[in-house]
């Protein structure tokens, strides 16, 4: 597998966001340095994957227009092995700007798109489906979790599920102050033997629905804590190298958050990459897992690289 990253240009805190995103912490440092910090981070991250023998594929993003989000692009574009590529539609205006051509570029000229499916339209009807960040899709067993928010639209959400062949499982999920969760990977990994998840964040009425499925799909449930989904550990991404070996990516403030009896169980099944993400988490409300996205495209023929 293949994962794309966005190295930001004018990374920082979106008012935009915000409005529903409760995991945004403005501070008082400039512009410019919360910028340098952003993509040393990014760099940082980068280059601990790559010495895994993960494949990144990162495309430099574009002064023009200014998108200080453009880091986490598996929000608006999703990638599939039968070479579908869907577009989403997204909450806040700025966020539409980033589905940039050089992007998609990028993509077609390493790996062949067959189908697209665009949902953009649906930002006029005021719909939001903000991809793998609304969803947390069990390729494998053709699930679609998603908790309910203002950037989550269940209409649509059943809708994409029909064209892709996907069953949602739909909740409801709230944070310690008792509003939505804003998007379901802040709160849920799904891995292929497990899933990291916030049971306590997910109303009574709807928590049996989702641990009957976790469950009835084989997955181990290992409970996290509110506070522990507040230092990102439910945005992990259980990601594979080149020679399939198959880790656990998170940030370090995930990671220093865990139990050592989570770090025992969660390394059974694979081994943990981390990487210090800190001001992409204070300023952006997103972590580890939103600052990918998975490339599951065939290769086109003329590019052979595993």
């Amino acid at each position: 597998m293949t994962v794309l990253m966005i190295r930001p240009v004018h990374f920082g805190y979106n008012a935009q966001t915000a409005v529903n995103n409760a995991f945004q912490r403005p501070t008082a440092e400039s512009a410019g340095r919360i910028q340098r910090l952003a993509v040393a981070e990014f760099d940082a991250f980068v280059e601990q994957l790559r010495g895994h023998d993960v494949d990144v594929l990162v495309v430099q993003d574009t002064a023009y227009p200014h998108t200080p989000d453009s880091i986490f692009p598996n929000n608006w574009v999703s990638f599939h092995e039968d070479g579908t590529v869907v577009l989403y539609p997204m909450f806040a205006e700025n966020r539409r700007l980033e589905r940039k051509q050089q992007v998609l570029d990028a993509i077609s000229s390493r790996f062949l798109i067959r189908h697209w499916v665009d949902y953009t339209g649906e930002e006029t009807k005021g719909k939001f489906l903000e991809g793998t960040g609304s969803m947390v899709l069990d390729r494998r067993h053709r699930l679609a979790y998603a908790c309910r928010s203002p950037r989550t639209d269940e209409v649509l959400l059943q809708e994409y599920c029909a064209k892709m062949a996907y069953r949602p499982i739909v909740f409801d999920a709230n944070d310690g102050n008792g509003m939505p969760i804003y998007h379901t990977n802040v709160m849920m990994c799904l891995a292929d033997g497990y899933a990291v998840i916030n049971l306590e964040s997910i109303v009574e009425a709807d928590r049996a629905t989702v641990v009957n499925a976790l469950k009835e799909t084989g997955k181990t449930i290992m409970p996290i804590s509110q506070a522990q989904m507040d230092a990102f550990a439910g945005n992990m991404l259980q990601i594979e190298n080149r020679a399939g070996m198959r880790y656990l990516v998170m940030s370090s403030q995930a990671y220093r958050s865990l139990r050592p009896e989570q770090v025992e169980q969660l390394t059974a099944f694979n081994p943990i990459i981390h990487s210090p993400l800190d001001t992409v988490e204070c300023h952006g409300g997103g972590s580890a897992r939103c600052m990918m996205a998975e490339v599951f495209l065939p290769l086109n023929s003329n590019d052979q690289r595993q």
